[in-house]
């Protein structure tokens, strides 16, 4: 069997997972997990990129020889280089308030609907198109000889190739969803410098080799191919659903939920922009049709917070507890504003309830099932509207990554959604990298159909009641 490591970066974690490839089989096996710890330095919250490096050269040392290798993170934050290739200070954490009012003065100068009929992205406040007009004039932008999204920046450190693949690019809001590149001419209109703007590459393409000095430190022999995946790792979420049919939607759940639709074509009509649906791009050739959904970040804040307080929290017990909480006594809609910077999220949410006229939810039970209740509802309204907006039929859902874990949200996802709902696997994202790289070195030969068919890890089927 061919080896090949995945490296999976997310927002609270990252991950080191070893794909064993044959013609007929896929196994995965986690051979080393780490923290991402974001760190506010002088008012500002950061990546700390190098911790990550060091998690990842320590899981690629652990995985032992492999065959290839491949990077898949979060999506729209980005780092700069100098002429050097060093790096101009850790990349800004997208829940950073600097974007704070700068996607109004971007529609002043160009008009929402200009834009979204050429990129086709969500308007949110983080995206990497707002990050970069509220960085214009910094000393960083003015030094920056190359810009990389996350991903690409990790291939950069194992290859030393600068590139840019085309899913998480596709997340900017600087980038031609129809032409799969980038779109110069938006860019210069906002004064944000296209020549530091990477060259593009697709999923299955070689990025580089592992450079000699770096694979020294894994214990590998130098030229390990790199390959460039679905970097955006709901891409490569999307690619490993076990779907057995093209009539479906996923959720891709974990801090963020991402939840739509494959399509072969973007979407881009008036009635999707005021819906407020991403086209962001796939593999072979595919576009996910999404909406993104504030996801189980609430749950993961209010843990934080009541952990913070002196309360242990234990995960299976609350949820536990929570499924005998009376439903839809309280619900908020989770990708309010209020809701996306770090903070005591318990308050926050008790407010909106007070602010809205429900009962307001006192015990973490009921905190907890007011967040589910509310994520159950949002992936209902963005499955429809995926449906109705695209004309694409959806006969069932696929629920993937972390939350895959949570049976009351699959089977509260399934209630609101009258759809049967299909959980896992919770390394959606890890098989998707890993079937890329197996394909692109020769190892399958298979079409997406055929290659989701390899996939493991699915578990149950919650019918709606």
């Amino acid at each position: 069997m061919s080896r090949f490591a995945a490296v999976d970066l997310g927002a609270s974690s990252g991950r080191v997972i070893v794909g064993e490839v044959s013609s007929d089989r896929v196994a995965l096996q986690e051979v080393h997990r780490f923290p991402n710890r974001p760190v506010r330095v002088a008012g500002t919250l950061q990546w700390d990129v190098l911790a990550l490096w060091a998690g990842v050269v320590d899981g690629l040392r652990a995985a032992g020889a492999v065959d290839g290798v491949a990077v898949d993170s979060w999506a729209v934050d980005y780092a700069l280089l100098d002429a050097d290739g060093a790096l101009l200070g850790n990349p800004v954490h997208y829940r950073d308030a600097r974007t704070d009012g700068v996607a109004d003065a971007v529609d002043r100068v160009v008009p929402p609907a200009t834009s979204y009929a050429t990129t086709g992205v969500q308007r949110l406040p983080f995206n990497t198109v707002y990050q970069l007009v509220a960085a214009r004039g910094s000393a960083a932008m003015a030094a920056a000889e190359s810009l990389l999204m996350i991903p690409d920046l990790f291939a950069y450190w194992l290859t030393g190739e600068r590139s840019g693949e085309v899913t998480n690019a596709s997340t900017t809001g600087l980038f031609d969803v129809r032409a799969r590149s980038w779109a110069g001419d938006l860019a210069t209109r906002l004064d944000l410098r296209p020549e530091i703007l990477p060259a593009v590459v697709e999923p299955g393409s070689v990025i580089g080799r592992v450079r000699p000095g770096v694979a020294e430190e894994f214990g590998w022999p130098g030229g390990v191919p790199v390959w460039a995946v679905g970097s955006h790792d709901t891409a490569s979420a999307v690619l490993g659903v076990p779907a057995r049919s093209p009539a479906f939607a996923y959720v891709s759940c974990g801090t963020w939920s991402l939840v739509g639709v494959e399509l072969t074509a973007p979407v881009t009509t008036e009635a999707a922009r005021a819906a407020n649906f991403s086209n962001e791009l796939g593999v072979d050739g595919t576009v996910r049709f999404l909406r993104n959904v504030m996801g189980l970040w609430l749950l993961q804040e209010c843990v934080r917070t009541w952990e913070r307080d002196g309360h242990a929290v234990d995960l299976p017990a609350l949820l536990a507890a929570a499924a005998d909480v009376p439903g839809g006594r309280s619900t908020v809609d989770p990708d309010r504003p209020e809701f996306l910077p770090p903070g005591d999220m318990p308050a926050r949410l008790r407010a909106e309830c007070r602010r809205t006229g429900q009962p307001e939810p006192g015990t973490p039970a009921e905190i907890t099932r007011c967040i589910l209740d509310s994520l159950a509802g949002a992936y209902r309204r963005a499955v429809g509207e995926a449906a109705a907006l695209s004309g694409h039929p959806v006969e069932v859902v696929h629920l993937v990554g972390g939350g895959a874990r949570n049976a009351l949200l699959c089977q509260l996802t399934a209630d609101a959604c009258q759809l049967p709902v299909v959980a896992g696997p919770v390394e959606a994202a890890a098989y998707g990298n890993v079937l890329v790289q197996a394909r692109a070195a020769g190892v399958l030969t298979a079409d997406r159909t055929d290659l989701r068919r390899l996939i493991g890890g699915a578990g149950a089927v919650y019918h709606p009641r």
